[in-house]
């Protein structure tokens, strides 16, 4: 029996983040994760790096390939202006462990064959990996196992249901490089590494796929990749060197993403589209600031409502925010607009614009949940149409007073008002700041 105060459920760069961040904190973590079954590779931006430095792994950096080029076809038009990096995800997986247990967190390697709240607390039973079974008591769960997660009761709002089709194949070694191409019921997405290891995706849409019986999806697929013109260089002289595997990529957010002793991040609270690649950031964008959540609902149970209204507000802002990303690159594909695969992504989750245009009188300050010293807090920040949930400071400086200081002195100009705290050369740029944000007419 391992015993602990924080049970972690999936190993992967968001489950790894909040665990590295509360063993920080000074709990004890055990994580449950494995390196995912089958082979794959992922498409990684440089914003990934970013956020996986921050969030603490080194080893795990090691395995990121250096940018490879990236050739997109859409909307009939053909670009080669972005990069990504190639990385294989069952080494990085293995990587993400290593980290966790260099930096102090208990790691069980294995499969969760079930978890049960046991007490004031919960219990999980683990098939080991190496064999054997292991059971783990904890005081708090944190579900981290991406789109796998039960949805333990948790009402969920769903996108078009998507089913994303990948299989290998094998050819020569070349130069990596990746490719993405719409058709006309979806998209696909190509990745060829250094080995001759090609890794074939297509994207569809579940209700109207028309989907063959698994035992002919492998010739499916070839048929379709056959007329993309970008998968050519990718299938010639390769062949299949195994089966396809079905994914779900459908768009899906929990309604509950936290309880007085549980927490869901990452995929498991929030899962968009697969479309911008940046399947990593996504996880790690709602999983970073999960430890300060964690922190006060165990210390400060007195902050529980104030603690879980932060997480599912910022959970549920992030999600809508990368589906209106998605929405805005699928609209942009204007060939098949009565395909279905088309027409319900491009006009979902709403028609509100990604950017909302900010006026004076749109700009309000109120009391809102932040970060601060490792808790969640309430603060006065400035809310506005495009951050509903609150902007605290600016360079350190609390906007929120600085605000209304120049709206209580409105015969004044801006500039005058915050020089008087902030000195003149400060003064002067937070004025300009804030009239470039749409905050002062």
């Amino acid at each position: 029996m391992l015993e602990s105060d924080i049970l972690v459920l999936g190993g992967g760069p968001a489950g790894g983040a909040v665990a590295i961040g509360l063993r920080r904190m000074g709990y004890s973590v055990t994580l449950v994760g494995e390196p995912r079954p089958f082979d794959a590779v992922e498409g990684i931006s440089d914003r990934v790096i970013q956020g996986m430095k921050g969030a603490g792994f080194n080893i795990a950096l090691n395995e990121m390939a250096a940018p490879s080029p990236r050739q997109v076809t859409w909307n009939g038009l053909t670009s080669a202006a972005n990069t990504e990096r190639l990385v294989p995800r069952q080494r990085f997986d293995q990587a993400l462990l290593l980290d966790l247990a260099q930096q102090g967190v208990q790691v069980v390697q294995g499969r969760v064959k079930g978890c049960q709240a046991e007490g004031p607390g919960y219990r999980a039973e683990v098939a080991l990996s190496e064999g054997g079974e292991q059971q783990i008591l904890a005081g708090f769960l944190v579900e981290a196992r991406g789109r796998a997660a039960p949805a333990a009761g948790v009402p969920r709002v769903k996108g078009a249901q998507t089913v994303s089709l990948l299989q290998y194949w094998q050819g020569p070694a070349a130069e990596p490089r990746s490719a993405v191409q719409s058709f006309e019921d979806g998209w696909a997405w190509m990745a060829l590494r250094g080995d001759g290891r090609r890794y074939l995706q297509l994207t569809l849409d579940v209700a109207s796929a028309d989907l063959p019986p698994k035992s002919e999806l492998g010739d499916w697929c070839r048929a379709r990749l056959e007329q993309l013109e970008q998968a050519q260089p990718f299938i010639e002289g390769a062949e299949p060197a195994g089966e396809v595997y079905a994914r779900t990529s459908t768009p899906v957010l929990c309604e509950h993403s936290a309880g007085d002793n549980w927490i869901r991040i990452g995929d498991a609270a929030m899962a968009v589209d697969p479309l911008s690649g940046n399947g990593i950031f996504q996880a790690l964008s709602s999983a970073l600031q999960a430890p300060a959540v964690v922190n006060t609902l165990i210390r400060h149970p007195e902050r529980a409502v104030l603690a879980k209204a932060f997480h599912e507000a910022r959970i549920e802002g992030l999600f809508y925010r990368f589906a209106r990303i998605g929405r805005d690159f699928y609209a942009q594909e204007s060939q098949w607009p009565q395909r279905p695969f088309w027409q319900a992504r491009s006009q979902w989750p709403d028609s509100q614009p990604l950017h909302l245009e900010v006026t004076p009188d749109q700009v309000s300050t109120a009391r809102r949940p932040v970060v601060q010293d490792g808790f969640i807090t309430e603060a006065h920040v400035v809310v506005t149409p495009d951050q509903p949930l609150g902007i605290w400071h600016l360079n350190g400086l609390p906007l929120a007073p600085l605000l209304e200081a120049v709206r209580a002195q409105s015969e004044r100009a801006p500039a005058d008002v915050l020089a008087g705290s902030l000195g003149e050369e400060k003064g002067s740029l937070l004025a300009q700041w804030m009239r470039q944000q749409g905050w002062l007419s």
